[in-house]
């Protein structure tokens, strides 16, 4: 499982599909979470700005899991 470090209290949905390279660019996730293939801790999320916090765990179907975890420092 790969991991994405961030600086702030959460980061939208969106921007961890991109972070995590799951998807290339922003519409690629708003299409693939309207359609149900994301999981945010093993439940489908239909929210593009859904907050991810450190500790979530986001899942595109088939694709690969990022677990969010806070930036040292």
């Amino acid at each position: 499982m790969e991991k994405v470090a961030i600086k702030t209290e959460f980061i939208k949905l969106g921007q961890v599909l991109k972070l995590g390279n799951l998807v290339g660019q922003g519409s690629d996730a708003k299409i693939l979470i309207a359609e149900g293939e994301v999981l945010v801790n093993g439940e489908v999320e239909l929210q593009r700005g859904k907050k991810i916090r450190p500790g979530d765990i986001v899942e595109l179907k088939g694709e690969g899991k990022i677990q969010v975890v806070a930036q040292e420092g």
